[in-house]
C-alpha cells in the first residue's frame, strides 16, 4: 500500500517534464539562410568597336554578379538592328550611333525610359605602323600616293557613315570613290590596315588603340560629321528587365567608366 501511494507523485513528475519539453519547443526557429539569386542570362547586342572594353567588363561583372551570364553579339550596329527587328534574342542594345536606336524606338522595340547616351568616340585616319605616307589631314587621301582606303559599309556601319559625312564635308568624297574598299564592320577596317592590305582606313580612336600595328595620322575635324554617340537601352522583348537595367547602371557607373576610359572612350553626357 505504501508503494501504491507513490504513483500519483510519479505521474505529476512525468507530466511536469512533458510540459517543460513542450515549452522549449515554442522557441523561434533559426532564421533560414538567404536564397541564392536565380541564374540569369543577358543577351547584349553591341557595336563591335566596344569588343575589348566589353570583354574586360564581362570578367569584372562575373565577380560582382556571379549569377548573371553575359552573352555578347557584336557587329555593325545596322546589322544588329535588323537582327533585333527580325526577333533575334536580345535584352540590351548598344549602338555606335543614335540612328539605329531611334528606329528601334519608333517600332516600340526599345524601352525609351531606359535609354542613355553611354559613350562618345572620335573618328581617326590610320595607316600601317611602318607606312611612309605623308598625310596630315583627311583631305590628303586624294593624293596619288594613296591607292586604297577602307571604311565601313555606309548602309549598316556607323563608322562608315561618319566617314562618309566627314569626307563629303571636306570635299574629297567624290574624288576618292575609286580608292574606297568597304568593310562589313569597323574592326574589319582595322584588320585591313594592320595587315597592310590597304594604305589607310577610317576607324574610331578606340579601335586604333586596340592595335599595335597601326598609327593615327589625323583626326576628323570637329563638325565634319555628326557627334559619335553610343546610346544604350533595354529592349522590350527582354524577360530579364531588372537584371538588364542593373547591368546598364553598372556600365554607366564608376567601374564601367574606369574600363571604358582605359580603352579610349569618353563617357556620354
Amino acid at each position: 500500500m505504501k508503494n501504491l501511494s507513490r504513483v500519483p507523485l510519479l505521474v505529476v513528475v512525468a507530466i511536469s517534464l512533458l510540459l517543460s519539453g513542450c515549452g522549449g519547443s515554442s522557441q523561434s526557429p533559426a532564421p533560414k539562410a538567404a536564397e541564392a539569386p536565380k541564374p540569369v542570362e543577358l543577351n547584349i547586342s553591341a557595336a563591335v568597336s566596344m569588343k575589348d572594353a566589353l570583354t574586360e567588363i564581362q570578367t569584372n561583372y562575373l565577380k560582382k554578379a556571379p549569377h548573371v551570364k553575359l552573352v555578347y553579339n557584336l557587329g555593325a550596329s545596322g546589322s544588329l538592328q535588323k537582327q533585333i527587328e527580325q526577333g533575334a534574342p536580345a535584352d540590351i542594345f548598344i549602338s555606335a550611333a543614335p540612328k539605329q536606336m531611334n528606329e528601334l524606338e519608333a517600332k516600340n522595340l526599345a524601352i525609351k525610359t531606359t535609354r542613355k547616351n553611354l559613350l562618345e568616340n572620335k573618328l581617326v585616319l590610320i595607316v600601317p605602323k611602318d607606312s611612309k605616307l605623308s598625310i596630315s589631314k583627311l583631305e590628303d587621301l586624294q593624293n596619288d600616293a594613296v591607292k586604297q582606303i577602307s571604311i565601313g559599309e555606309t548602309k549598316v556601319v556607323p563608322a562608315g557613315q561618319y566617314a562618309e559625312q566627314a569626307l563629303k564635308n571636306l570635299g574629297v568624297w567624290e574624288k576618292i570613290q575609286s580608292k574606297i574598299v568597304f568593310a562589313k564592320d569597323v574592326r574589319t577596317v582595322l584588320t585591313y590596315v594592320d595587315t597592310g592590305n590597304v594604305d589607310a582606313g577610317l576607324v574610331y580612336k578606340t579601335d586604333a588603340a586596340a592595335s599595335k600595328k597601326v598609327k593615327i595620322l589625323a583626326t576628323a575635324p570637329n563638325g565634319s560629321h555628326a557627334p559619335i554617340i553610343y546610346p544604350a537601352a533595354v529592349l522590350t522583348g527582354t524577360k530579364n528587365q531588372k537584371a538588364a537595367e542593373e547591368f546598364l547602371a553598372y556600365l554607366a557607373g564608376p567601374e564601367g567608366k574606369s574600363v571604358f576610359e582605359k580603352h579610349g572612350f569618353v563617357m556620354g553626357k
